[in-house]
């Protein structure tokens, strides 16, 4: 299935360039290229650029696509040629990218329909770190929804008071309050966890602008924290955050909310 989507992505990226007609039209590339990567400049051998024969520059240089060249004769290719050396040296000898160009060298290889290069990235870090970290955000509930959420209503926030950050309030719980002593009369139990009726009793939402939870998993409040700074820094987004406290609404007999509150600062310029 990968592979048939890689191929499907190499066609339409190879629309740009013109078929060659025939047997007698197939292009001749000299054994050393020499190539013009959105302006910087790379020599390399035919066979390094075929080395894997399902990826966009193997297909590019198989000689049944004529690449257009610029004023030096140069083969060029309108992409940003920053970490076209990375794509060469796993090409040539499978050597990685230090660890600081991982991600834009992942996006290359995208690019380019270099599936090692893709598999091997994604065992190495930070890409083998954030495929852990997404297996914990797939157990949060509306994740993307509720970033997406907190930054409409801070950016709605500060335009209407024509300031540069904007307040939330974000409650961010982990798992509802066990079972307490007091509770133990009402529901007449020891158990330690409540049935699906007695937890209705305890449902109810915070008043704040946006709420995280909960979910079963080992990281805590504060590995989901860390997520949501992250992903808002990947946005451009400056924020801080401190608890202001915990809910205390009152639920039933003894028992109040207690989910902690957290308060985000968001600056926008």
């Amino acid at each position: 299935m990968i592979k048939k989507y890689r191929k499907r992505k190499i066609i339409r990226q190879l629309m740009i360039f013109p078929q060659a007609e025939g047997w007698d039209d197939v292009v001749k590339f000299p054994e050393v290229v020499s190539l013009n990567v959105g302006g910087m400049y790379y020599t390399t051998r035919l066979s390094t650029l075929r080395r894997f024969e399902d990826s966009m520059l193997a297909v590019m240089f198989s000689g049944r696509h004529r690449i257009p060249k610029d004023t030096e004769g140069r083969y060029f290719i309108d992409r940003d040629g920053k970490y076209f050396g990375d794509v060469l040296n796993f090409l040539r000898n499978g050597d990685l990218p230090p660890r600081e160009h991982v991600r834009a060298v992942y996006r290359e290889a995208q690019y380019y329909s270099l599936g090692p290069l893709q598999d091997t990235l994604e065992e190495v870090q930070p890409l083998a770190g954030e495929k852990v970290r997404q297996a914990f955000l797939d157990l949060m509930p509306y994740y993307k929804e509720n970033l997406e959420r907190i930054i409409e209503i801070a950016k709605l926030r500060a335009m209407q008071r024509k300031a540069r950050f904007a307040k939330l309030k974000i409650c961010v719980y982990k798992e509802e309050m066990p079972i307490t002593p007091y509770e133990y009369p009402f529901f007449n139990t020891v158990r330690f966890e409540r049935s699906e009726s007695e937890s209705k009793l305890f449902e109810h939402h915070c008043e704040v602008d946006v709420s995280f939870g909960p979910w079963d998993a080992v990281a805590d409040v504060y590995d989901l924290l860390h997520c949501i700074d992250t992903d808002l820094a990947t946005r451009g987004i400056t924020v801080e955050h401190q608890c202001i406290g915990v809910c205390d609404k009152h639920l039933i007999n003894h028992y109040y909310c207690k989910r902690p509150i957290y308060e985000f600062k968001i600056t926008w310029w």
